[in-house]
């Protein structure tokens, strides 16, 4: 009986071994997308081009303009839909850091079988948010876009940013601390 035993704890022992490195992988995999996501977030919301025409961009913040090599900007207009966008993109961007900080706090304290619900939660919020804001800007933007405007890669970051958020909410949601 003692050398099956001793079998079976060799055994366990090396799987355990085997499946930390497949577990680290996922754990850094999973960070470098959480990465991602707000770095897509914070520059959606920062950037000046959401929407373009020929020499100007217009954003959530400013239109700008492109005159004898320097830039004129002024304030966007005071349009509720706009600041609807605004403040769901923020709120994207802040929810979506604060899942990260809440998955480090979790990666360390987190007991080991547990889920990271929590994250999962904040981060799954952050991608209801940015399809929100970017579902708005869609609807509302053509009542001002004639044919030469275009929509600019800020824009494209927002809806990128959706399904990424989302995919890491529910990566959060399903992964488990292993040891």
């Amino acid at each position: 009986m003692g050398s099956m035993e001793g079998l079976q704890e060799d055994i366990k022992r090396r799987v355990s071994l085997q499946t930390r490195p497949k577990m680290l992988a996922i754990l850094l995999a999973t960070l470098v997308l959480h990465l991602t996501d707000l770095i897509i977030l914070f520059v959606s919301t920062c950037a000046n081009a959401w929407r373009r025409h020929g020499d100007a961009s217009y954003d959530l913040w400013y239109d700008c303009t492109q005159n004898n090599g320097g830039y004129q900007c002024s304030g966007t207009n005071d349009a509720d839909w706009l600041q609807a966008v605004q403040a769901l993109m923020v709120l994207a961007t802040i929810f979506c850091l604060i899942s990260f900080i809440i998955f480090l706090c979790q990666l360390f304290t987190l007991v080991k079988g547990g889920r990271f619900f929590f994250t999962a939660v904040f981060q799954v919020l952050a991608s209801l948010f940015v399809m929100s804001g970017a579902i708005i800007y869609t609807v509302m933007s053509p009542g001002w876009k004639d044919d030469n405007e275009n929509y600019g890669y800020a824009f494209v970051l927002a809806w990128l940013a959706f399904p990424l958020t989302l995919i890491s909410g529910f990566i959060y949601i399903v992964l488990r601390k292993k040891e």
